[in-house]
């Protein structure tokens, strides 16, 4: 991590040339300008810089579609501001004489921009401050390698790519050795960009890995998941692989994101964690977990915001089906672990594609709601929750869509003006989709139908 002084200095020393200016858009992928480090240090990190305010109000292949209040053809595509975010600011060591600050918007005439991600995990922490609490975040990324070359993968339809291994490796270290080139040059290179790196871990699908970082605070660890998303692909590109975090991305395993959550007092306290209590849990803690149980399902386009999100729900997968928290459960959707600073509840509905930013600020307005109801939290679902009969996630980005819609917990949390921007992107991916022909069709439809 830099300091402004700092990178003045090496910017002054011809060690620092470029500096990245970014934001996380509505996909949470990295987005903005390379600036000349000159131009920053002496106009830029005073004013910030200008983009499009179409690039929160495209579809991911960066098409300008309708239906967005912000941006379209009628307001005349203006601009908004990158203003730096000097917290941020760090070293990027696989790009020589390269300097990342992240940034945050607002609109020409000063006013923010709602429904930027990092706009809407503000408010969300703004919420907790006021009452005294601040929010820890972990988020267990998972990504599959491929000897393939992005450009290569693209040509091919990404059909008939070649897994970096051939076999289940969770946990294993012989194949997973044959990545650690690559791998290692991620972990090394997230170190330098100011990340707590932990380590890596082979996962069940074929050249499936999982790289973790330690916890922190809540918008620290989600400005790391965006740079570090970025990092790893731009890193096996360098290294003539691809990678991909999508959450499922043929019929093994997929993807996952589990995000780990804990709030702590304005002290530092554990409010999590009581010693009295049979399970280690505060009152607090109970009412934050039937919070998450209350709002799951209606808040679940911001956990799984894709149409390829929902084919990860399956029974047996280890991605969760059933609305239901336990303690140590791999099978629920909500599971409680730790005890005392450690107590913290892990939601295992994220995938590898989902927008950490909004997935995190959908955790903090559920558990605020359970919180401020005072909400009681049923028994630990014990067993299989697979086969328990609880309540399912939406099977499908229509049905999540339709809950966000109606969802009183999601309006007064982030405001009409956000649910209907992210409801606008939800439509036009089900708009693209319904309307495209897959290769599944052909090869059933082609000669037998």
């Amino acid at each position: 991590m830099l300091t402004q002084a700092e990178l003045e200095r090496l910017v002054a020393a011809k060690e620092i040339d470029t500096v990245i200016l970014a934001f996380p858009d509505m996909q949470g992928r990295l987005t903005g300008k390379r600036v000349s480090a000159r131009l920053f240090v002496e106009e830029v990190a005073a004013h910030g810089a200008e983009c499009c305010n179409y690039l929160l109000a495209v579809d991911v292949d960066m098409n300008t579609v309708d239906g967005y209040a912000m941006s379209s053809w009628e307001t005349g595509y203006g601009d908004m501001v990158m203003t730096p975010d000097f917290d941020t600011l760090r070293l990027l060591p696989w790009l020589p004489g390269t300097a990342l600050v992240m940034a945050d918007l607002s609109f020409t005439d000063g006013a923010p921009v709602a429904p930027a991600p990092r706009s809407i995990l503000r408010t969300q922490l703004d919420r907790l401050a006021e009452r005294g609490l601040s929010a820890y975040v972990g988020t267990e990324l998972e990504f599959m390698v491929f000897d393939d070359t992005f450009r290569d993968a693209w040509k091919a339809g990404y059909r008939g790519l070649t897994p970096a291994t051939d076999y289940n490796i969770d946990y294993a270290m012989l194949a997973s050795t044959r990545m650690e080139p690559l791998l290692r040059d991620i972990r090394l290179g997230m170190d330098g960009a100011g990340m707590y790196c932990e380590g890596v871990k082979g996962e069940c699908n074929l050249g499936q890995q999982e790289i973790a970082f330690r916890y922190d605070e809540a918008l620290v660890t989600c400005d790391n998941h965006t740079i570090y998303k970025n990092g790893a692909k731009e890193i096996a590109d360098q290294h003539g692989k691809s990678l991909t975090f999508m959450a499922k991305f043929d019929e093994r395993e997929g993807n996952s994101c589990h995000i780990h959550i804990s709030l702590r007092g304005a002290d530092g306290a554990a409010v999590f964690a009581d010693d009295s209590d049979p399970l280690g849990m505060s009152p607090m803690f109970r009412s934050f977990v039937a919070g998450q149980l209350a709002t799951l399902r209606e808040l679940s386009l911001w956990y799984a915001p894709n149409i390829n999100s929902y084919k990860r729900f399956a029974d047996g997968s280890f991605a969760p089906t059933a609305v239901a928290w336990g303690l140590d459960n791999r099978t629920c959707a909500l599971r409680v672990v730790g005890h005392g600073q450690g107590m913290r509840m892990e939601n295992r509905a994220p995938g590898g594609d989902v927008n950490q930013y909004l997935a995190v600020a959908a955790l903090i307005a559920g558990g605020l709601h359970g919180i401020d109801n005072e909400l009681e939290l049923p028994d630990a679902l014990a067993g299989n929750a697979y086969t328990s009969g609880a309540d399912r996630l939406p099977t499908t980005l229509t049905e999540a869509a339709a809950l966000f819609e109606g969802s009183q917990v999601a309006r007064d949390a982030f405001g009409d003006e956000v649910v209907e921007h992210y409801l606008n992107n939800a439509r036009i991916e089900l708009k693209a989709f319904n309307a495209a022909v897959t290769d599944w069709e052909r090869v059933r439809g082609f000669e037998r139908l």
